[in-house]
């Protein structure tokens, strides 16, 4: 039997890993590992700082969200003590349009960078083209105040945007009607395909408008519609369902998001979720 020096064996085994991970290519999914706490719904109001324990110990380090009836100050300080930030949060559409102080107060102390606004206000489940209109100006108008104050507005497509309207969509309207400088977008993809929207096409259409991502996965053969919603059962884990999760995350990076949130409204988010963090960790490019 051959006998190597004990530098030699240091080198063999050095060159047989960086075959392995040849092999393996690089991973595909390198941004920080965030969730929206809405997921959480459930508990995060009642016991904030045991569900953040359980945030950290899954491996998040970002969330979209904040601590529902707690003072932001005091939600932001449970964070900072996990080494958990929050890039994004959350404001209803009436608070942009009548209390944009309290939504930019509130932002500032949670550290926010990026205000996310998740529903445009419309009845009968049918967006029309007057809703969509009034919610151009309005996202105008308060983006622009927003940045004002060094944040950036984003409006959570929800899937009931894909109207038909002129040569596209009432979503194509509201891009193109609201000034790219005050007005940035976030894709649900799971809401974008249930809409019958593309998400990769869209993420090539509008290049980085897109700013944020939830990323989460559909039951394959459920019935869509342009409803905006469905039953929360049919979240799945990352990679179990019909999307085409690689393909999407390959152009969103190519647009330059930066900031991904894992989302599941099911009943099943205690395996749910780590099997989702673990495909994401599996994916190669």
């Amino acid at each position: 039997m051959k006998k190597y020096s004990r530098f030699a064996v240091i080198i063999i085994l050095l060159l047989s890993f960086n075959d392995v991970i040849a092999q393996q290519g690089k991973r595909l999914y390198t941004a920080p590992f965030g969730v929206q706490t809405y997921t959480f719904r459930r508990s995060i109001g009642t016991d904030p700082a045991k569900v953040l324990d359980t945030i950290k110990s899954m491996g998040f380090t970002e969330i979209e969200g904040g601590g529902g009836r707690m003072h932001p100050a005091d939600f932001k300080k449970l964070c900072d003590q996990r080494g958990i930030s929050i890039p994004s949060t959350g404001a209803g559409y009436d608070d942009l349009v009548n209390k944009l102080d309290s939504v930019i107060w509130r932002a500032k102390i949670l550290g926010s960078k990026y205000v996310m606004c998740a529903w445009i206000p419309h009845q009968d489940n049918i967006l029309t083209f007057e809703n969509a209109k009034k919610a151009t100006e309005d996202f105008n108008r308060a983006g622009k105040i927003l940045k004002e104050n060094g944040l950036i507005l984003c409006y959570h497509a929800h899937g009931y945007e894909f109207q038909p309207y002129g040569d596209g969509t009432l979503l194509d309207y509201i891009f193109k009607n609201t000034n790219p400088e005050y007005v940035s977008f976030q894709m649900d993809i799971f809401w974008i395909q249930f809409g019958g929207g593309d998400p990769v096409a869209l993420l090539k259409k509008y290049g980085n408008r897109w700013k944020l991502m939830h990323v989460k996965d559909m039951r394959k053969g459920i019935k869509k519609d342009l409803t905006g919603g469905t039953s929360t059962e049919n979240d799945v884990a990352l990679g179990t369902g019909e999307l085409d999760i690689p393909a999407i995350l390959k152009e969103a990076k190519k647009v330059g998001i930066k900031h991904y949130f894992i989302e599941d409204e099911s009943s099943s988010i205690s395996t749910q979720v780590p099997q989702s963090i673990a495909y994401l960790k599996s994916l190669r490019e």
